[in-house]
């Protein structure tokens, strides 16, 4: 009698191929993702590109590889759609600098201003915000707010100094920053780029420290930094080395070098390809927003849609 083989365990790119189909997922992936990740995914992009596929994108299930507060953003936008976050912990460092209390103990005692908030803050502090902006439109939506009216810019003060630069709005800035962008992006790095890569440009994150922003030869969100590199052949990039990685690997011809390759987001690398199958194959980590906090939160994220 012929004995009975096992059969090999399933591909792995097979199994997530499957549960994506089976379960109508659509796959949204920061470019501060691993490489893997982004390209396994449906759609790459910034937080506003990303936000804006997830109000309109058909399916039965987001999976949001990224950070919490844009799978928030995501459930928010379409809030009849599963949204699952890739890595349950990956929160950002950043929008933990603006809690709740502080944010709403700010604004009853300063009824006069806008709170305008960085779409890197929590769904509670989004809530008691006037409008939401991303680095890609901050200095646009800033410049069509009432003139007349003085701003709090939360929660990120590099990005409130850059916008307050451009826009000579009357803007406060909260008291937070980003780690990655703040501490590991300096003005050293700057100087080292110029001396080693000449014949190099600069671009950088509005994130990084004013002194760094203001000697670079152009400053933009991921997307914009996306499309600049596009369009040049020598630069040197001083943001997260997730989207480095990205342009090195579609560019391959191209000079992309990191202005500081300590630029690497741990929780936007807590996720990889073998999370990305558990969490869709079991369908963790689902984003749930009260509708009480989902009502006005909603907001400023429509406001900010309706701006741009």
């Amino acid at each position: 009698m012929r004995s009975l083989q096992k059969s090999p365990p399933p591909n792995k790119e097979v199994q997530k191929m499957d549960y994506k189909t089976k379960k109508k997922t659509i796959i949204l992936a920061h470019n501060y993702q691993p490489l893997k990740v982004q390209k396994y995914a449906d759609y790459v992009g910034d937080s506003f590109q990303l936000a804006k596929i997830a109000a309109n994108v058909k399916c039965d299930i987001i999976l949001f590889c990224g950070v919490r507060f844009m799978a928030e953003t995501a459930k928010l936008l379409n809030p009849t759609v599963k949204v699952l976050l890739s890595a349950a912990d990956a929160g950002c460092p950043m929008a933990d600098m603006a809690n709740y209390n502080d944010v709403k103990l700010f604004k009853e005692n300063h009824p006069q201003h806008l709170i305008v908030s960085y779409v890197n803050s929590s769904i509670e502090v989004k809530a008691l915000s006037d409008v939401c902006v991303t680095s890609s439109n901050a200095v646009n939506i800033v410049n069509k707010l009432p003139k007349h009216k003085k701003i709090m810019f939360i929660p990120d003060q590099n990005l409130g100094h850059y916008v307050r630069k451009l826009t000579k709005r009357d803007i406060e800035l909260w008291d937070g920053f980003c780690p990655i962008h703040n501490i590991f992006i300096t003005i050293d790095d700057i100087k080292n780029a110029r001396l080693y890569y000449p014949d190099h440009h600069i671009i950088v994150h509005p994130e990084c420290a004013p002194e760094v922003v203001d000697e670079a030869d152009f400053v933009g969100s991921t997307s914009q930094i996306a499309d600049f590199t596009q369009t040049h052949d020598k630069v040197v990039i001083g943001t997260d080395c997730g989207l480095i990685n990205m342009l090195i690997d579609k560019y391959p011809d191209k000079s992309i070098v990191p202005l500081s390759d300590k630029a690497l987001c741990k929780n936007m690398n807590k996720t990889d390809m073998d999370i990305v199958l558990d969490t869709l194959k079991y369908e963790k980590n689902e984003i749930i927003i009260p509708d009480d906090i989902a009502k006005m939160a909603m907001k400023p994220i429509l406001k900010m849609m309706e701006l741009n």
